[in-house]
């Protein structure tokens, strides 16, 4: 801790986003930069505190306190280091992580906390741009033979760890493109894609197999036959679904598959979903959480005529939430640069039907509801009867998603997530098949990029233990 008394002299400084009447109009990163001693005087302001609570909340284990003084002291190669301890796509979370750090920080309770993840994208940018990371193979293969389905955070994590202790890894991805839902879910606004290019060709060049464009399908048995270990990083991507009247009508779509089809534009590729598209539309997009903000910023850039988004909880707090107290993440009002843009949105409204016209939407019905606590604390709704019609031709559900356990691959190998508990992580990565584990989404439902990536390496280090022949998890648990 350089400046034991920065947090007191400097304040918060971010470094904002770009004016919203340039961003709008293209698809380049929102997001900009502070310049390098801006960036320092930001990360001085780190306590060093004796509890650091950002670490606790982190689901990577980041110790902040130890790169920020790095960054303080100018030493950003030794700050990359330390980082990459722990996170190994800084670049990734550094963009789109929603800070648990930062929540958690003994700054937000004079809401001044450290910038933790800007800081963290500036050490990796630097840590690219000046040459400092460059490709680093493993000295030694061991002999075993690794397959991650599935090429999102959780499954990247997992092989680049696996990687990095020798073993020899083959990622298989049924989309054209190596990186999941980063890839083809986050905006460009949000996540430019050249990044993931990026890092994709050190991992390559470091020794990892990627196989884009291969559906495992029916061969999953095969696959698993073939391979010393197979991890299964396939993703929660089933898409929760609204069951009232006029839902085949034309012009709804799934939040994920609008998106998907925006991304693919600039990957030059098609999909199923490729004549989705909210120019000279009026869009309503169901669902308030980021998926739904995602589809606002981009629904706007494609020249949309107006953009509402409805959200059938009720409108959170706006600064302070007494229900979620330091150092647990507040829910509160989020109000993210897509919102900024050009956006209605509206709380506690419940979608009742939708209406068309020639077999095409053009308005749909909604009832405002009301929530309050039972007797267990619970949430709970009630109708009130009140409806109204909103007019719209363009409606993109924003639900969240279903987690699929027991479908798809994990269906195919009659495998199942019985509880096995990983003694090294914590984490119950291993499935009921010998050999088989799993990471990520497909093992908690859709979560954090952050999250995703904790949980492909701890499966890493359950695959990692297994393959060395250790005891790293106990006999199923029998209920």
């Amino acid at each position: 801790m350089g400046n034991p008394k920065a947090f007191l002299n400097i304040n918060r400084k971010e470094a904002g986003y770009r004016p919203v009447n340039e961003r709008i109009y293209d698809f380049g990163e929102v997001e900009q930069t502070l310049n390098p001693e801006d960036r320092k005087l930001q990360a001085s302001r780190c306590m060093d505190c004796g509890v650091p609570f950002c670490h606790w909340a982190c689901p990577l284990g980041n110790i902040q306190p130890e790169w920020q003084d790095m960054v303080y002291r100018g030493e950003w190669k030794e700050a990359y280091e330390i980082l990459t301890q722990t996170n190994d796509f800084p670049e990734f979370t550094g963009r789109i992580c929603p800070a648990l750090c930062e929540k958690a920080c003994a700054l937000k309770l004079s809401e001044q906390p450290v910038t933790i993840r800007e800081n963290e994208a500036a050490v990796a940018e630097r840590a690219f741009t000046e040459g400092m990371i460059v490709p680093f193979p493993p000295k030694k293969r061991s002999g075993k033979n690794i397959a991650i389905i599935g090429s999102g955070p959780a499954g990247l994590a997992c092989a680049n760890q696996l990687n990095r202790k020798g073993h020899t890894v083959t990622v298989f991805e049924k989309d054209e493109s190596i990186g999941g839902l980063l890839r083809f879910g986050i905006p460009d606004f949000k996540l430019n894609k050249k990044i993931i290019d990026r890092r994709l060709s050190l991992m390559e060049a470091e020794g990892i197999i990627f196989r884009p464009s291969t559906p495992v399908g029916n061969n999953i048995s095969k696959i698993v036959a073939a391979y010393d270990a197979v991890c299964l990083a396939i993703g929660s991507g089933h898409p929760r679904d609204l069951n009232v009247e006029g839902r085949d009508l034309k012009g709804i779509a799934f939040a994920l598959e609008f998106l998907q089809a925006q991304n693919r534009m600039f990957l030059s590729t098609s999909g199923p979903e490729e004549k989705i598209s909210a120019r000279g539309k009026n869009v309503l997009v169901i669902g308030g959480g980021d998926t739904g903000s995602d589809c606002v910023g981009t629904s706007v850039r494609q020249g949309a005529l107006s953009v509402t988004q409805i959200e059938i909880m009720p409108k959170p707090p706006e600064d302070h939430n007494e229900e979620t107290p330091w150092p647990n993440y507040p829910m509160v009002l989020k109000t993210t640069s897509s919102h900024e843009e050009g956006c209605v949105r509206r709380w506690s409204l419940d979608t009742k039907r939708f209406i068309g016209e020639n077999g095409k939407i053009n308005a749909v019905e909604v009832e405002t509801v009301m929530w309050q606590k039972d007797g267990n604390g619970r949430m709970t709704m009630t109708h009130t009867g009140k409806t109204e019609i909103i007019k719209t031709d363009c409606v993109l559900l924003a639900l969240g998603f279903v987690h699929p356990v027991l479908e798809g691959l994990i269906g195919t190998l009659n495998v199942t997530l019985d509880g096995r508990k990983n003694v090294l992580s914590g984490a119950y990565s291993e499935t009921s098949q010998r050999k088989v584990f799993a990471a990520g989404d497909v093992t908690q439902g859709a979560s954090l990029v952050v999250r995703a990536i904790a949980s492909g390496r701890k499966a890493a280090a359950g695959i990692d233990a297994f393959l060395k022949g250790q005891a790293c998890f106990p006999e199923p648990i029998n209920n």
